[in-house]
């Protein structure tokens, strides 16, 4: 992972991701497309888009060194963060501090659509890391156990802890 004063010089200024672009890959039975890397936002934070099928979701687990904002644009979905349980519709905002066990899951009809962000930046080096290729809007193939094998490899290197149930 680059220093973040190599990242802050990398900073382009102004950043347009045109509509159906961004690096998308195929991880846990979602699809996510990376919007905004460390290297644009000189690390202060990182966005991605997320598409998530019906009855799906990360398992429980915490981030120890970012916090996490969600934003849900499409769907229903149930957010577990701490001791709270939050069913989020569109247009909800779900802030996750640094250190909070949380997970979520689809539990309406249909594909869930959100932004989420990641403060400050760097987790987002992980889903091109162990994703499968994919392409934005199309949703993923199913979770495999692969996926949840790839997950648990690199939890240390990117700081966050998967929780059993």
């Amino acid at each position: 992972m680059k220093a973040e004063a190599e990242l802050a010089a990398e900073t382009t200024g102004v950043v347009h991701v045109p509509a159906g672009e961004g690096d998308t890959v195929f991880l846990l039975g979602d699809t996510y497309t990376t919007l905004l890397t460390g290297a644009h936002t000189g690390n202060a934070f990182s966005l991605l888009e997320a598409l998530v099928p019906a009855g799906t979701g990360p398992p429980p687990h915490v981030h120890h060194a970012e916090d996490e904002t969600f934003v849900l644009l499409e769907g229903e979905l149930e957010f577990h963060a701490g001791e709270g349980v939050h069913r989020a519709q569109p247009g909800s905002v779900i802030f996750v501090p640094r250190g909070t066990v949380h997970h979520f899951a689809n539990v309406g009809d249909g594909l869930a659509r959100m932004l989420f962000m990641y403060s400050p930046a760097g987790m987002e080096a992980m889903f091109p890391e162990i994703g499968a290729p994919g392409r934005r809007g199309v949703q993923a193939p199913p979770l495999t156990a692969e996926d949840v094998r790839a997950l648990a490899a690199v939890a240390d290197k990117y700081r966050f802890s998967i929780v059993p149930d």
